[in-house]
C-alpha cells in the first residue's frame, strides 16, 4: 500500500457549508475553501478531510446523497472540486472525500427505480423485505410509498434507505435476505468501486468512510464486512495503490484487517474517548476529577490490535459532537491539544477547534443536526461582517454565527502570541520536527492511574525518545519517576521539578523532554 504521506499526516476537517462563503449566498463553498488553503498550510496541517459535498436534499448534512458523481450546486461544480484537488496538491496538501456507502437519500434515482413493481437493475440495490407488513428486524424502515410490495430498511434517519451488500448469515425463513454473493449485493459493491474510481481519477487522495462497519447485515462479528472491504482493498491496490482509506468503525482489529489504514476512536462505543473531553468530569478539565485509566486501557488494547502499520486517530472533535470548548476552556484547551498532537496515529483537527470556537447554544436544527447544530456554526476569520465568513446579510447565513462579543477569530489570535491558535501551530511544528512524536512512533504509558493526575508517557522512534508530561489539574501533581530531565523541547506554564524519585508537575502544565540514550 503506497501511501507514505500518511506517516506524517495531520488532518484538518472542513464542514463545507460553514468554512468560507465565496459568493455571498450564506453557505460555504469549494471556492471559499480554495481561498483558505494557505491558512490550513500555515497551521502545519498537510491533509484535509472534507465532509460530504455531493448532490443531496441535505436533510442530514449531505450524508443523504442523491448523486454520488456530482458536486452539490450550492458548493460549486465538479470543475471546482478538480481545482480544489489541484490547488491543494500544489500546496502540499492531500484531500480525503467523505464516502457514504451504507445508504443514500430516498430521492436518489436508484431508490426511485427500486420502488417500481417491475424488476429492473435497481430492484435489489436496497434492502427490501417481501411484504409491506414486514419490517427488517432491528432496523427502521420506509414503507407504504412504493409500487412494489415490501418495506425498505433504513440505516438511521427515515429518509436514508440502506444499500444492499447482502447478509452474512441470511435467515433461511426470510427469502428476501440475500447473501453477499447474490447479484444485487455484488452490483452494489461494484458501483461503490465505480464511485471511488471517478473521484480518485479526478485527483482525490482517498476517503474517510462513513459507518464503515455497518454495510453487511446480520454480521455480528464483522466477518462479512471485513471481507467486503478486503475486496475493495484489492481493487485499490491494483488501480490506486496510493489511495488512503480512513474508517469510521471504532474497532481497529476489524477495520485494519479489512484494509483500512486508519480507524477513528469514536465518541460512542467502548473507546472511552468522551472521558477525555466530553463528560461531566473530563480528564482534561482543570477540576482534576476526571479519570483517564479506562481510556488508556482500551487504547492500549486497540493499539496492540492495530499493529505496527495501522493508525488510530484521536480527533479534537467533529461535526457530530459538541465543540471541544464546550467543556474545556482556557489552559485546559492548550493541554488537551498537547495531548492530541503528541499521541500516535494521525491527528484530526475539526475546523475552529484550533481557536477554541464555542458550541453555540439554542440553535434550531439545520439539516438534521439537532443538538449537533451548535458545533457547525460558521468559521470565525476576523472582525469584519459575519466574522469574515460571508458578505451575505446576517439573516441569510445558513447556520447562525456565534453571537458572543468574545468569540475568537483567526485574526485576533494570530496577533496574540499566547493564543490557542499559536500554541497549536507550535505543537504541530514540534510534532513534524521530531520522529518520536509522529504517527507511527511507539508509545509507553508511565502514569495513567484511576481518578488521578498527571498523565505521562514516552514516545519513541528509532533514534529518539520523548517524555510527555501533562497535568490538567488546577493543583500541582506528582508521580514516581527516576528519569533525568535534560533537554526540554516544549513547556506550557511552569516546568516540572524532580525530587526524591518523583516528578512534581505544576498546576495546568505540559512539558516535553527528549531523553538521552
Amino acid at each position: 500500500m503506497m501511501n507514505n504521506w500518511l506517516d506524517q499526516a495531520i488532518f484538518y476537517e472542513i464542514y463545507p457549508q460553514s468554512f468560507c462563503d465565496s459568493n455571498a449566498d450564506g453557505i460555504g463553498d469549494l471556492q471559499g475553501i480554495i481561498q483558505k488553503l494557505d491558512y490550513i498550510c500555515s497551521l502545519g496541517c498537510n491533509a484535509i478531510w472534507l465532509n460530504p459535498c455531493f448532490t443531496s436534499p441535505f436533510k442530514d448534512a449531505g450524508y443523504d446523497i442523491s448523486d454520488y458523481y456530482t458536486v452539490a450546486p450550492r458548493y460549486g461544480t465538479n470543475e471546482d472540486m478538480k481545482q480544489l484537488f489541484e490547488r491543494a496538491h500544489k500546496n502540499g496538501l492531500h484531500v480525503l472525500l467523505d464516502l457514504v456507502p451504507g445508504h443514500t437519500s430516498c430521492e436518489h434515482k436508484w431508490f426511485h427505480e427500486s420502488c417500481k413493481a417491475e424488476k429492473n437493475a435497481f430492484t435489489d440495490r436496497y434492502v427490501w423485505t417481501d411484504s409491506v407488513w414486514k419490517e427488517p428486524a432491528g432496523m427502521g424502515c420506509i414503507r407504504g410509498i412504493s409500487e412494489r410490495d415490501g418495506s425498505c430498511a433504513v440505516n438511521f434517519f427515515s429518509h436514508q434507505p440502506a444499500l444492499n451488500y447482502g447478509f452474512y448469515q441470511p435467515d433461511p425463513a426470510e427469502k428476501w435476505q440475500q447473501s453477499m454473493t447474490d447479484e444485487g449485493p455484488k452490483a452494489t459493491l461494484e458501483e461503490l468501486k465505480n464511485i471511488m474510481r471517478f473521484w480518485l481519477r479526478m485527483g482525490c487522495d482517498g476517503f474517510r468512510v462513513d459507518m464503515a462497519g455497518s454495510l453487511v447485515k446480520n454480521d455480528p462479528d464483522g466477518k462479512g464486512t471485513i471481507k467486503l472491504w478486503q475486496n475493495v482493498r484489492h481493487f485499490l491496490d491494483d488501480e490506486f495503490p496510493a489511495a488512503a482509506m480512513v474508517s469510521e468503525w471504532g474497532e481497529p482489529d476489524k477495520s485494519l484487517q479489512g484494509g483500512f489504514h486508519m480507524d477513528f476512536l469514536l465518541h460512542f462505543g467502548p473507546s472511552h474517548y468522551n472521558d477525555l473531553f466530553r463528560c461531566p468530569e473530563p480528564f482534561f478539565s482543570a477540576r482534576g476529577k476526571g479519570d483517564i485509566s479506562a481510556f488508556v486501557a482500551k487504547y492500549l488494547d486497540s493499539y496492540k490490535k492495530a499493529g505496527t502499520d495501522g493508525l488510530i486517530c484521536i480527533p479534537s472533535g467533529n461535526h457530530d459532537m459538541d465543540r471541544l470548548a464546550h467543556n474545556l476552556q482556557g489552559d485546559a484547551l492548550r493541554i488537551a491539544f498537547a495531548f492530541l498532537l503528541s499521541m500516535p496515529g494521525a491527528p484530526f483537527i475539526y475546523y475552529g477547534d484550533e481557536l477554541g470556537m464555542n458550541y453555540v447554544e439554542g440553535l434550531t436544527s439545520v439539516e438534521g443536526g439537532y443538538g449537533r447544530t451548535g458545533s457547525r456554526s460558521p468559521m470565525q476569520w476576523d472582525d469584519s461582517v459575519n466574522a469574515g465568513f460571508s458578505t451575505a446579510a446576517a439573516e441569510k447565513l445558513y447556520i447562525p454565527l456565534d453571537g458572543s462579543s468574545e468569540r475568537p477569530t483567526v485574526k485576533k489570535q494570530l496577533q496574540e502570541e499566547s493564543s490557542l491558535l499559536n500554541e497549536v501551530k507550535q505543537l504541530i511544528a514540534l510534532r513534524k520536527a521530531h520522529p518520536a512524536l509522529q504517527n507511527h512512533a511507539r508509545i509507553k504509558f508511565l502514569y495513567a492511574e484511576k481518578e488521578r493526575c498527571p498523565l505521562a508517557y514516552l514516545r519513541s522512534s528509532e533514534n529518539e525518545t520523548i517524555l510527555v508530561l501533562l497535568n490538567p489539574s488546577n493543583q500541582p501533581q506528582s508521580f514516581p519517576c527516576e528519569l533525568t530531565l535534560t533537554e526540554e523541547l516544549y513547556h506550557f506554564n511552569a516546568l516540572p521539578q524532580s525530587k526524591d524519585g518523583k516528578l512534581l508537575l505544576a498546576k495546568q502544565s505540559a512539558a516535553f523532554y527528549r531523553l538521552r540514550p
